[in-house]
């Protein structure tokens, strides 16, 4: 089962460009998060061997000087104590205290768990001392308190012993322990540990290193985004191609780049070869029926007058009457919506302009509002046909339309409502439909049930769409959207 993420990815209406860049980003921040992972385990393995080895070499050293001191006589052991602070290459410092002091330790971590550890087998390897009894822990050179629970270090002369040379390099952590020797004498050992982050468990993924990291992103990135551009540049030929042609504007896509990009380009140029075709044969064809059939009705015609029975001549009338109608509609919706024009600069507001004193002059009434920003980009008698058929059957079935225009940058919107009876919900469909009409009474209306499938043929023609829906106030409104670009 695929993880919620990329289902919603994959369903996610991003674009293909999107989806390559943020698989690679995915790519590389997973590879970098292995790397890292694999260095860090290994970073951590290396560092506490390291602790190890420094921790049994000092432990070692701090047993070796413990046994010695408390092998000496009580009256001799002030004596070396000095001594004591600068021996064998480690430095210490060694006191004698009447009484336990307490010491701020530092955080617990792995790595100071590894150090006390190592010093407390050490010193029950070397001295058969109870770890129990020990105190071992870890101080900042500025928080160390020696001598007493009063005295800091900061607090001692410098001369004293060399003091200063302790807490070098600066920043070190400084172990402490603490041991009895009688009920009233506490043997006090502090030395310094290597370097300032001997102990320190933080993550090792530095400020440098995440810088690094998101460098060598967007150096991916910025490069993805030049080969993604690249090899979808003839992807984008391509769409652009299937636009025009869906426009009715028939464009070659060249053929040429990587083999699956040539075939491709191939089987395009030959499908608007044969799609053109198809068309310019069914205008024909549409063409030569429609004029074959003239001369045939015709004579029908004569022969149905010579009819004797009036009934029999009336019902013949009819249905040829009805059939040149059909042949009529078929041609004229061949003819309206295969309209060969030049896309032009359309100002489709003072077209309705024009349509609306036509119609002030025949009694009707058209109504204008909203504008249009910018001149639309489209065939101009195509477009006239289209809204002229709409604004038709307002008036026809509305008496008044009212046209509310919508311009934006995206498509140019208009909305005509009328003030009929509306179409009931079930039929909105099927009104577009060639030869439907919803109405029986046709007198007064010469149209044969083409006007609205051919605007929405017109409409379809130029990337847009015509849609129908009942206004809650009543009437219909009709809304033609053409996109722009």
């Amino acid at each position: 089962m695929k993880p919620r993420f990329l289902q919603r990815l994959i369903k996610s209406p991003l674009t293909l460009t999107s989806r390559i860049l943020i698989a690679l980003a995915a790519g590389v921040i997973l590879a970098q998060t292995i790397s890292a992972v694999v260095w860090y385990t290994q970073w951590r393995a290396d560092s506490e061997l390291r602790v190890r080895e420094v921790s049994q070499h000092m432990a070692f050293r701090v047993a070796s000087t413990v046994q010695f001191f408390t092998s000496l006589p009580t009256s001799y052991r002030h004596v070396v104590l000095n001594q004591l602070r600068d021996m064998g290459g480690t430095r210490f410092f060694v006191t004698l205290n009447r009484e336990y002091i307490h010491i701020k330790d530092l955080p617990d971590s792995p790595l100071k768990t590894v150090v006390v550890n190592e010093f407390q087998q050490a010193l029950k390897k070397q001295l058969g001392i109870d770890p129990d009894t020990v105190h071992i822990k870890f101080s900042r050179p500025a928080d160390l308190h020696v001598l007493n629970n009063e005295t800091l270090l900061d607090d001692l002369p410098a001369r004293w012993a060399d003091l200063s040379l302790l807490v070098r390099p600066s920043g070190s952590p400084i172990l402490v322990m603490q041991l009895p020797i009688s009920d009233k004498e506490w043997l006090y050992l502090a030395t310094v540990m290597p370097d300032a982050q001997f102990l320190d468990a933080a993550s090792p993924l530095s400020t440098e290193r995440l810088m690094s990291l998101v460098i060598s992103l967007m150096v991916i990135l910025l490069l993805g985004v030049w080969i993604v551009r690249v090899l979808l540049r003839p992807l984008r030929q391509l769409v652009r191609a299937l636009e025009s042609f869906g426009k009715g504007e028939q464009k070659h896509l060249p053929e040429r780049g990587s083999q699956e990009v040539i075939t491709a380009a191939k089987a395009f140029n030959a499908m608007q070869g044969r799609i053109q075709r198809y068309l310019d044969d069914r205008e024909k064809l549409f063409a030569s029926i429609s004029h074959d059939l003239k001369t045939p009705i015709t004579r029908l015609r004569l022969r149905a007058e010579m009819l004797e029975d009036d009934k029999q001549r009336e019902a013949m009338a009819r249905d040829l009457e009805d059939l040149d109608i059909m042949v009529k509609g078929a041609l004229q919706s061949v003819k309206d919506t295969d309209i060969h024009e030049n896309r032009v600069e359309v100002d489709l507001w003072r077209m309705m302009l024009y349509m609306a004193d036509g119609a002030d002059i025949a009694g009707k009434k058209i109504e204008l509002s909203g504008q249009q920003r910018q001149p639309y980009l489209g065939k101009p008698l195509a477009l006239k046909r289209c809204i002229g058929n709409l604004l038709d059957n307002a008036l026809y079935y509305g008496k008044e339309a009212y046209v509310t225009v919508t311009d934006s940058d995206v498509a140019l919107i208009i909305s005509i409502r009328d003030q009929g009876p509306g179409i009931p919900d079930s039929q909105l469909i099927r009104v577009f439909q060639p030869y439907t009409r919803l109405t029986t009474d046709h007198s007064n209306h010469p149209g044969m049930g083409l006007g609205l499938s051919i605007s929405r043929n017109i409409a379809r023609a130029h990337g847009g769409e015509v849609s129908l829906r009942n206004h809650p106030q009543g009437g219909l409104v009709v809304t033609v959207t053409l996109p722009r670009g």
